[in-house]
């Protein structure tokens, strides 16, 4: 089994939004405590100033799919790639919407990540944590958010036969209408009833620019990186979208995306 050890990463390559500063990160290997540690993943959702926490990810142990009776196993440093390749090539349903959803397991578990009303926890038996594994009736979870407050090890899945191509054509579908510039994906949660990107839009904002940051004219829900975009821009126009659509419609937005 392999340790911990720690390697630097310069997120401002590393993250999805291609924003941050090069630090030192704990690569863990072994289940234990690490309160001091916020797990950071593949840095898909994150916007990351030069004063963040003591980041780590999941190390190569946490790297894994198993099947046992009628249950995956999936190692929480596995990619949604390398699941939904597994899923299809094994018959496996109901996980097609992983299609071009980027991260690792763990952080896609933790957000409850999904498409619309597509998402993990839907399909989640159980959980693994330092203490041992929790079942997903026992864990709060709603829309995009679950109440998990400590590291996830490995996410269990029923299975289901029948991966549906389908399914897979649809969602991959629907993700070519969101930006292919660097961003963090969607930059706030879908308030209830209503869409986060048709109220930036309609307050003006999308194809806004603050800086080398704004709100895509693909989908004015995503933040991008026109290049060379600070924290500070990016956090300007969350800031002002935040405002104006408080102003306008009397919704507070709540981020979707990780600021640390």
């Amino acid at each position: 089994m392999q340790t911990n050890y720690y390697k630097e990463i310069d997120f401002s390559k590393y993250s999805s939004i291609k924003i941050g500063p090069i630090s030192e990160v704990l690569v863990i290997n072994e289940i234990g405590e690490y309160n001091d540690y916020q797990i950071i993943g593949r840095g898909n959702n994150v916007l990351i100033s030069n004063n963040h926490p003591k980041f780590a990810v999941l190390g190569d142990e946490f790297n894994y799919i198993e099947q046992k009776d009628d249950l995956l196993y999936v190692g929480c440093a596995t990619t949604s790639g390398k699941l939904l390749t597994y899923t299809r090539n094994n018959d496996i349903a109901h996980l097609e919407f992983l299609a071009k959803l980027p991260g690792n397991m763990g952080g896609l578990t933790k957000m409850n990540a999904g498409l619309k009303t597509w998402e993990v926890f839907n399909h989640v038996h159980s959980i693994k944590t330092k203490d041992g594994y929790i079942k997903a009736e026992d864990i709060d979870f709603t829309y995009r958010h679950t109440q998990i407050d400590t590291i996830i090890y490995e996410v269990v899945f029923y299975i289901e036969k029948g991966f549906d191509k389908e399914e897979l054509k649809k969602f991959n579908k629907m993700r070519d209408n969101q930006p292919h510039m660097p961003s963090a994906g969607s930059c706030f949660v879908n308030p209830k009833g209503d869409f986060a990107g048709r109220l930036i839009q309609e307050v003006g904002l999308k194809g806004v620019k603050i800086g080398n940051m704004g709100f895509s004219n693909e989908h004015a829900n995503f933040l991008v990186n026109y290049g060379n975009g600070t924290f500070e821009e990016a956090m300007e126009a969350i800031n002002l979208a935040k405002s104006k659509v408080k102003e306008k419609f009397n919704i507070e937005l709540k981020l979707e995306i990780l600021v640390y």
